[in-house]
């Protein structure tokens, strides 16, 4: 199961939404590349980077600044916001990203995605992203009429095996998860979810973990670690101990 600090650009800075509005911004000191830096000192091993101009007005900003974090860091990137051409996925691809997540043009371009999904494989993910049942667009700024769960349901059938799940209620609230909601997502997709919005104690790491790895292959983690409410090293310490416990029973 991978441990994904979460660091979002905005205009070259590490910030933080509050249920993705970008009228509620909390900026961090640290610059993308030395935050990048920082995670993995700490022992990550993967990243999940958003460029949130680019999510915003669909076309990316950051493309520069993620090249550089894969180039100086040697870490495994996920990465979106805004990939809505094959020029997009291109390039990050070329940057050396490890998986690339689309979220507007899975329900505004379904010639894309499939496009994309033809040319790139596994390394194309599915990004949904929630509000009140309904799937997220425009870097969360607009509803798309269409039911997360009915998209998420589509996914297998058009190609997709990773898909990025994120409850836009929780994320950056530090409210915590509902662990079982995974599961549900899971069961709808027909393969293993990465979990994102609202984690804020390990206890939330910790039920993910025991979800197992064929529910949850990934948690993505920002706030939490950046207001010090645990560390990487503390997360990966209990993904590794409940990995030993699953392996023992």
């Amino acid at each position: 199961m991978q441990l994904l600090p979460a660091i979002d650009i905005l205009d070259n800075k590490v910030v933080r939404l509050k249920r993705g509005r970008y009228d509620a911004v909390t900026m961090y000191r640290a610059r993308p590349l030395e935050q990048a830096r920082v995670f993995a000192a700490m022992g990550a091993s993967w990243l999940h980077i958003v460029d949130l101009e680019g999510a915003r007005s669909g076309v990316p900003c950051e493309l520069d600044t993620i090249a550089t974090i894969v180039e100086a860091t040697g870490l495994k990137v996920e990465a979106g916001g805004g990939v809505r051409t094959l020029e997009h996925v291109r390039r990050l691809c070329e940057a050396g990203v490890s998986r690339i997540v689309l979220g507007t043009a899975l329900i505004r371009d379904a010639a894309f995605s499939r496009e994309a999904l033809a040319r790139y494989g596994s390394l194309v993910a599915a990004g949904v992203d929630a509000l009140e049942g309904e799937a997220a667009i425009e870097g969360w700024q607009e509803g798309s009429g269409l039911g997360a769960q009915q998209l998420v349901s589509s996914l297998k059938t058009r190609g997709f095996s990773h898909l990025v799940y994120t409850d836009i209620s929780r994320d950056g609230m530090r409210t915590g998860i509902d662990a079982e909601a995974y599961r549900r997502i899971a069961n709808l997709a027909g393969f293993a979810v990465t979990a994102s919005g609202g984690i804020s104690t390990l206890d939330d790491i910790r039920a993910l973990a025991r979800l197992g790895s064929s529910v949850v292959e990934g948690i993505i983690v920002g706030r939490a670690l950046y207001e010090q409410s645990f560390t990487v090293q503390d997360a990966l310490l209990v993904l590794e101990e409940e990995g030993e416990e699953d392996h023992a029973g």
